[in-house]
């Protein structure tokens, strides 16, 4: 799932490649991926792309004041950039496209996503805020207004495991599983631990660990086409997504717990003390 450093870098690439340019035509593929009607999207048609912004994980291309292309990747959705768009036609339902976009320049992206469960959600809107997933969104982690002082104001009395609350987008906006898993790691913090436990060190360390993680992934992710990015995030994970290998840190292996559409990944000595974690369906540390 793209999460807030590969939705940046998207971000950042549109601005450079995009920001500026006409939008011809556009081709929904997936009728069910356009969440909105008023305005229909055929109002893109001749406008011209004057910002690109991020809100969350969510991308939003403006044209003006009351007209804006938002869309969500969800977990399999991704953003290819053609400097020439290809002139074969789109087929609904025989394809991974959920949306083309052709530019004046003859350029252009297509929104894609793999596999059989579909997520990826596009909406055109006069106001970002009028899509129900941005206006629910918590304060950006990397915003100069999320202090460490008002972090500890979101954690004070949640009963939540801290794993889940990092990824809840109504709490803090765009961190997800893979970020989550690096921000602990790097905080050598319990996934199980509960929020409102946390004592002062806590969370000055994992405050610290998530301003880094995100800054060092947003770093490298600035500059690269979108073809490039998804590589430059696996090549930076330390636990995530690599489960059996060695921890860089301590050497130790680093372990998984398995949920029903994802699982978290950790290094018992860095993390845990040294106990594996039991099964999520435990909901315990194995004794």
């Amino acid at each position: 799932m793209p999460e807030m450093p590969e939705v940046q870098g998207l971000v950042d690439f549109l601005g450079e490649r995009a920001v500026g340019r006409t939008i011809t035509r556009t081709s929904v593929a997936a009728i069910a991926a356009l969440k909105t009607y008023d305005p229909q999207i055929t109002a893109l048609h001749g406008a011209t792309i004057t910002a690109s912004a991020r809100r969350g994980k969510f991308i939003v291309l403006s044209f003006s004041d009351d007209l804006h292309l938002a869309f969500h990747l969800a977990k399999a959705g991704w953003l290819r950039w053609y400097e020439t768009l290809p002139a074969t036609l789109i087929k609904p339902g025989k394809t991974p496209i959920a949306l083309r976009v052709a530019l004046d320049d003859d350029s252009g992206f297509d929104l894609t996503e793999a596999g059989t469960k579909k997520s990826l959600a596009v909406y055109v809107v006069r106001d970002p805020d009028d899509v129900p997933g941005i206006a629910r969104l918590g304060p950006d982690p990397l915003d100069e207004s999320f202090t460490r002082d008002a972090f500890a104001a979101l954690l004070e009395g949640r009963r939540t495991q801290i794993k889940g609350l990092l990824r809840d987008q109504a709490v803090i906006a765009g961190i997800g599983n893979a970020y989550s898993d690096e921000i602990l790691h790097a905080a050598r913090m319990s996934p199980y631990a509960i929020a409102a436990t946390l004592d002062a060190d806590d969370v000055d360390r994992l405050f610290a660990a998530m301003q880094s993680t995100l800054r060092e992934a947003v770093a490298e992710a600035s500059g690269k086409p979108p073809a490039d990015l998804k590589d430059a995030k696996r090549r930076g994970m330390q636990v995530h997504a690599r489960r059996g290998e060695a921890c860089p840190v301590c050497g130790d292996t680093v372990r998984s717990v398995f949920f029903a559409d994802r699982s978290l990944e950790y290094c018992p000595t860095c993390q845990t003390g040294g106990k594996p974690l039991a099964d999520r369906r435990l909901s315990r540390l194995l004794k």
